[in-house]
């Protein structure tokens, strides 16, 4: 880790990727509980990734999301209170309670969406570019994939558009080492993702997605060449998801022993002992800001368990047709 942060920001991101741990720890348990519906998918274990991506954005960027999007919006500003209530399925959720874990959104502070489809927020992504750039914004977009995405038409499309136009996109690669279940070197004959953006002549970079530090930095320069009319970049992201694909996931394709080594390049207590080691913060006001958190997250399931659920007849409210 190279970076000196200052000081502010730096316990900002801390803050940011302890809110993603604790938030998605909270969901998993509650969960299994039975408290909440639908499918799951966590992101424990990629926190540096969103954590070091929106830590280079403003509020008034914009980001793309993924089935796996908890950690993207949390790391966007997204309110605790209001994301859980989403979970829970109650009226006061970000979607009403009608979107559920994979739809969350806020435009208010360029949340585009999370997305059940994969690689859904490619084109998307692509499209805010070219609205930025018609527009003479200074604004970028991150968009936000895995390797599995790299994949699908939709991908080639997104980067061909966005270098040829020279769009503002972040391009952000989450090489979690699985398409679903399927491990990339049986889907990808390349090891390095990021070599795909040579074919559309896109700067592009590998980084260690569990050192946030790398990954802010990497987001940093591509934002301000976004800013400055030099176009796209593609920052590929390797990193580990320590839960399964879904909750309930039995993982027979990959070992305890695999989960158990990445379990050991935690994000979290590696930029801990970062900001410790370099004295950019203290053991004092790190647990401090893990207090805070927890706070907020109880105040956050308060909140969603004493939500009322949408109501039978709004069932057909906010549904679009295009003929």
């Amino acid at each position: 880790m190279s970076i000196t942060f200052v000081k502010h920001t730096a316990e900002q991101i801390y803050k940011t990727m302890v809110k993603i741990r604790r938030f998605e720890e909270k969901v998993i348990r509650l969960y299994a509980d039975g408290e909440i519906p639908g499918f799951m998918h966590i992101y424990v274990g990629e926190e540096a990734v969103a954590g070091g991506i929106c830590a280079a954005l403003n509020k008034e960027d914009y980001i793309t999301s993924t089935h796996r999007g908890h950690g993207h919006c949390i790391a966007k500003g997204g309110r605790l209170d209001l994301m859980m209530a989403e979970l829970f399925g109650r009226k006061t959720g970000y979607c009403k309670g009608k979107g559920g874990s994979m739809h969350i959104a806020d435009l208010d502070i360029g949340i585009l969406g999370a997305n059940g489809i994969v690689g859904g927020g490619l084109p998307i992504a692509a499209g805010t570019g070219a609205g930025i750039k018609y527009k003479g914004e200074k604004k970028v977009c991150a968009c936000f994939f895995g390797d599995g995405a790299t994949n699908i038409g939709p991908f080639h499309e997104a980067c061909n558009l966005a270098s040829t136009w020279e769009l503002p996109v972040i391009f952000v690669c989450e090489n979690n080492q699985f398409a679903q279940t399927t491990p990339q070197s049986e889907h990808q004959k390349i090891k390095d993702v990021a070599r795909r953006a040579m074919a559309y002549d896109m700067p592009a970079v590998t980084v260690d997605g569990n050192d946030v530090v790398k990954v802010y930095e990497a987001a940093d320069k591509a934002a301000e060449d976004a800013r400055q009319g030099k176009g796209p970049t593609f920052i590929e992201c390797k990193t580990y998801r320590w839960r399964g694909h879904w909750e309930g996931d039995p993982q027979p394709y990959r070992t305890a022993e695999d989960v158990a080594r990445w379990k050991e390049k935690c994000p979290i207590n590696r930029f801990k002992d970062y900001l410790v080691t370099n004295k950019i913060s203290t053991e004092q006001i790190l647990d401090k800001i893990e207090k805070e958190v927890a706070r907020e997250l109880e105040q956050a399931v308060e909140f969603a368990r004493k939500s009322p659920l949408p109501d039978v007849q709004e069932a057909y409210s906010d549904v679009f047709t295009i003929v």
